[in-house]
C-alpha cells in the first residue's frame, strides 16, 4: 500500500518502546492522527527536526482500516517554530496552541478550516506579531470552529471587537490599544459565555436521558 503523504501540524510526542515516538499531529485532509515514528529517538533519523511542536511538514505514513495508529515513515519540514521558543510568552502561546488542538480536533474528522486558522495564527507570530491579540483570535475562532461558541453577550467595545474578528483576518485587524482592561474584559466574556454553555450542557444530557 502507498504511503499517504498530508500537510500536518506535529502536535505532540510521546517516547514508546526504547527507540520509537508516538506522534499525534494534526493533517489538512485527515484531520487528527497518531502514528508511530520508528527509530525517531536515534541520533540518525529520517525525521530530523520535523518532530519538534507544531512544525508545519509533509508527513508519509501508512494508515490500515480501523488501525489507531498510523506507522510514519518520514516528513518533510515546511516550517518551524524553533525560532519563537526563544521568547517566554510565544513559547507558552505554543504550548497553548497545542493544548487546544488536541483537545478539540476529534480523530480523524478533517477541519481544514481550523488547519488554516493555526496556520495563519503562527504565520502572525513568526512575522512579530502581537503575542495576545493572536492568542485572543485563535481562542475565538477555536471554539467557534468546533461549534463551542454560543451566541456571546458582550459589551460593545468586545462585542465590536469579536464581530471585526469573524470578517477579518488576524493581520487586517484595526489597531486597537490593547490594553489590560480589554483583554480582561474580552477573555471575561468569552469564559463565561464557554462556562454557561458547558453547563447548560452538563444540565441537559441527564434531562433528556430521564425522559
Amino acid at each position: 500500500m502507498p504511503a499517504q503523504v498530508s500537510e500536518t501540524f506535529v502536535l505532540r510526542t510521546y517516547p514508546y518502546r526504547e527507540a520509537d515516538l508516538i506522534v499525534s499531529f494534526f493533517t489538512r485532509d485527515q484531520g487528527k492522527l497518531r502514528g508511530i515514528a520508528r527509530r525517531a529517538r536515534r541520533p540518525k533519523n529520517t525525521f530530523g527536526s520535523g518532530l519538534e511542536r507544531l512544525s508545519q511538514v509533509r508527513m508519509a505514513y501508512f494508515l490500515r482500516e480501523n488501525s489507531e495508529l498510523a506507522n510514519l515513515s518520514g516528513c518533510e519540514l515546511i516550517e518551524s517554530q524553533f525560532g519563537l521558543q526563544s521568547d517566554y510568552g510565544c513559547s507558552l502561546a505554543l504550548d497553548y496552541f497545542t493544548e487546544v488542538t488536541d483537545q478539540l480536533m476529534p480523530p480523524h474528522e478533517p477541519n481544514e478550516k481550523f488547519f488554516r486558522l493555526l496556520r495563519a495564527t503562527l504565520a502572525v507570530l513568526r512575522s512579530g506579531g502581537s503575542m495576545w491579540s493572536a492568542v485572543d483570535y485563535f481562542t475565538l475562532w477555536s471554539v467557534r470552529l468546533t461549534g463551542v461558541l454560543p451566541e456571546l453577550r458582550v459589551s460593545r467595545e468586545t462585542g465590536e471587537i469579536v464581530e471585526e474578528m469573524f470578517v477579518k483576518g488576524l493581520a487586517d485587524l484595526t489597531p486597537r490599544d490593547w490594553t489590560k482592561s480589554t483583554l480582561s474584559g474580552l477573555r471575561r466574556s468569552l469564559i463565561r459565555a464557554m462556562e454557561q454553555h458547558v453547563e447548560r450542557r452538563f444540565l441537559t444530557v441527564p434531562l433528556l436521558e430521564s425522559l
